[in-house]
């Protein structure tokens, strides 16, 4: 079998699940990533020998890859790993996938905050918001907080790996987070759960039955919880004049704005991402 082949028999069994082309894509990275290749090289050398890299025959191989693709189980997890900001991040099953969108929320703070600021990630899944700011802005002290042991192993693994300085804590955003993290902080950040349980039927297989569900959805009648919370968290654990930066339901951000206002936050920023859909606020604390 050549990589051609094997790539053409994954697209084949995928397009059921996926449209053509993201099929093919998907079918691509997955077979570099079994023969232990770059993508490069495969484009490169098609018609090579499909040679899996861990052993075992091609077509063995391939079909336990395939099986776990059409079963929606997101390419990711089949890679073991996920880019961000430049950067690959491992993630697994439990652990919520990086998305682009969040990076534009980095991007944001890691321009508008410098200097030795200390900051906290809350709900930081796969460490990838925390361990990008600690490289992103050398001088700050970042501190990270997730609900989950399992998130928390590997955001902390990952920060190792990429020699980002960050402390982690297990900590529930909805309650005792200031316990928790008793420091003064310059600022909170957050990419909490936001989908209202009402989309999920909507949503792809992929993320809907393999992600982690506790990362994602909120009830409908209180979609912005963890806004709330971590808002309220932030009077107790923010320095006057304090930031709250956050990622944030497109269909919700009026309803964000608000509470932030109720909650005696000014200067609210609201901003769009590259798709024109507003998903990210910056607001502070008053002194």
């Amino acid at each position: 079998m050549t990589r051609r082949e094997a790539i053409h028999i994954l697209t084949e069994r995928l397009i059921p699940l996926y449209e053509t082309d993201e099929a093919r894509s998907i079918a691509r990275a997955a077979v570099a990533h079994l023969a232990g290749i770059s993508r490069s090289a495969l484009v490169a050398d098609p018609d090579a020998p499909f040679t899996p890299k861990d052993g075992g025959t091609a077509e063995t191989v391939l079909e336990a890859a395939a099986r776990r693709l059409e079963a929606g189980e997101p390419l990711q997890y089949l890679l073991g790993e996920a880019e961000f900001y430049g950067r690959r991040f491992r993630v697994g099953e439990g652990v919520l996938i990086p998305r682009p969108e969040t990076e534009e929320l980095v991007a944001w703070i890691a321009r508008d905050e410098k200097g030795p600021v200390r900051m906290l990630d809350i709900g930081t899944g796969s460490g990838c918001i925390a361990a990008t700011l600690a490289l992103e802005i050398p001088d700050a002290e970042v501190y990270a907080a997730d609900i989950s042991d399992r998130a928390l192993e590997v955001a902390a693994g990952n920060a190792l790996e990429l020699g980002a300085r960050v402390v982690f804590r297990r900590a529930d955003a909805l309650k005792e987070l200031a316990e928790a993290f008793p420091e003064p902080f310059d600022v909170l950040v957050s990419n909490p759960p936001y989908v209202p349980e009402s989309d999920r039927a909507g949503m792809h297989t992929n993320v809907r039955d393999h992600e982690p569900a506790l990362a994602l959805f909120v009830p409908d009648d209180d979609r912005i919880r963890f806004y709330r919370a971590i808002a309220r968290a932030g009077q107790r654990m923010l320095r006057p004049g304090g930031r709250l930066y956050f990622e944030i339901y497109e269909h919700a951000a009026e309803e964000v704005i608000r509470m932030l206002d109720e909650e005696r936050y000014t200067g609210t920023i609201l901003r769009r991402d590259l798709f024109g859909k507003p998903r990210m606020i910056c607001s502070k604390k008053s002194r």
